[in-house]
């Protein structure tokens, strides 16, 4: 198999998993809290499956390695997301912000919001590391670290403004979250954030070009794929394209319209917003 056809399949897993970790919840939530418990329950095998994955290939430099330290770090991550979007791992902070706060008590309120999911990522992201480095397959813990990084830096992103924000598919668990954003045209940090993706994904081309194995060569196509994808997620924030239909038409219908159930609040400080 090609490097390339890894990048797409890497596209299409991208694509897959979210909707089905989308439609899930969605599910979920028509049904109320209990049903979205039994959600992230009813998911751990993923994030068994990930974990035996992952400690299983770190020493093997097959391409098969490197597509299931791939995958394992996907599931990894999905099911944490999974219950975060569910409304279990988020942070202590769960009402929407105040209007007109002080920068500094908003910054502590957005933390909030989702404190316990920021610090599973990080231990999860540490233990990884921990076990992974120096290994001949490091293409699992690099996926996470990208998912990581990518994820911090979207979420900064969100917090500080940006002209276009999608909250669409946020469940019930999560409604006070854009209480948090800002939309304007732009902020100080988006330049760094597509700088420095850009700059991954030209190191990641670098290293698929001088790859000495087939595993080496399809695991980094796997990583230029994901981090190609995290700066496209960025792109997205302020150009103005229908990313939202790629999974729109994978989720049940809702009984009221989205925009009016996870409505940005106008602030004082958007007025060159949208």
């Amino acid at each position: 198999m090609t490097p390339w056809i890894a990048a797409l399949a890497a596209l299409f897993i991208w694509w897959f998993s979210t909707g089905a970790i989308l439609m899930l919840i969605k599910h979920a939530d028509r049904r109320g809290p209990k049903a979205r418990q039994m959600a992230v329950i009813a998911s751990l095998p993923m994030l068994i499956l990930g974990i035996w994955g992952y400690l299983a290939t770190l020493d093997s430099t097959t391409v098969a390695a490197a597509y299931i330290g791939f995958l394992s770090a996907l599931a990894i991550w999905g099911w944490i997301e999974t219950a975060f979007l569910a409304g279990i791992i988020t942070g202590p902070i769960t009402k929407p912000c105040p209007e007109n706060v002080p920068e500094w008590e908003r910054f502590l309120r957005a933390w909030g919001t989702i404190a316990w999911h920021e610090m599973l990522l990080v231990g999860v992201m540490m233990l990884m590391i921990l076990y992974g480095w120096g290994h001949a397959n490091p293409f699992g813990m690099w996926t996470f670290i990208i998912l990581f990084g990518a994820r911090v830096s979207a979420k900064l992103n969100l917090y500080f403004g940006v002209p276009k924000i999608n909250t669409e598919f946020l469940p019930k668990a999560l409604a006070h979250l854009p209480s948090h954003f800002r939309i304007r045209r732009l902020n100080w940090i988006f330049p760094i954030s597509v700088t420095v993706l850009t700059f991954a994904v030209a190191c990641w081309l670098e290293r698929l070009h001088s790859a000495d194995t087939m595993g080496d060569a399809i695991g980094f196509a796997l990583l230029t794929a994901i981090t190609a994808l995290a700066l496209l997620e960025h792109w997205l924030m302020v150009l103005p394209l229908p990313d939202e239909r790629l999974w729109r038409w994978m989720l049940p219908q809702e009984g009221t319209a989205p925009n009016q159930q996870h409505k940005l609040p106008k602030r004082p400080e958007d007025a060159h917003g949208l």
